[in-house]
């Protein structure tokens, strides 16, 4: 509904979007801070299957990475001792992304920390308000990645 009416920021989707997930990622870099880890990590450890390994090229996608800064983020979670790189027994060409014994703890932490954020709006928050908020949200992801919005 575009009308002649100047709009706040604050009456846009984008910035209630954007400052809702600024909030969020504070609170978790706050709690991620306490367990010597940063909210990028702790979201490319829950994104590393810990049984199986996961490819590489699979984790940036998911996390809406671009491919330069995950190689970046891995090879410092390397460092840090959280992962460690293996050949794939069937493809040599493809590299698996495994945790170690410390990477699975603090992706625990994680996996814990983003639970308990999701509980804890669960239960404030009536549950027919959240589907409303889901819906409205797949509708605007849909719209913007089938490229439906026009300028």
């Amino acid at each position: 509904m575009i009308t002649g009416k100047k709009m706040k920021r604050e009456e846009t989707v984008d910035f209630n979007i954007k400052y809702t997930w600024h909030l969020i990622s504070r609170m978790y870099n706050t709690e991620a801070q306490t367990h010597g880890i940063t909210t990028a990590i702790g979201f490319v450890l829950l994104n590393i299957d810990s049984e199986k390994g996961t490819p590489a090229t699979k984790i940036a996608p998911l996390l809406g990475m671009e491919p330069r800064s995950l190689t970046r983020m891995l090879k410092s979670l390397e460092e840090r001792g959280l992962i460690y790189r293996k050949s794939d027994k069937e493809d040599k060409r493809l590299v698996r992304i495994f945790l170690t014994e410390e990477g699975k703890l603090k992706r625990e932490i994680s996996k814990f920390t983003v639970k308990h954020f999701n509980n804890f709006i669960k239960i404030s928050i009536p549950e027919s308000e959240l589907e409303v908020f889901f819906k409205v949200l797949k509708k605007i992801n849909h719209m913007i990645e089938n490229e439906q919005i026009i300028f």
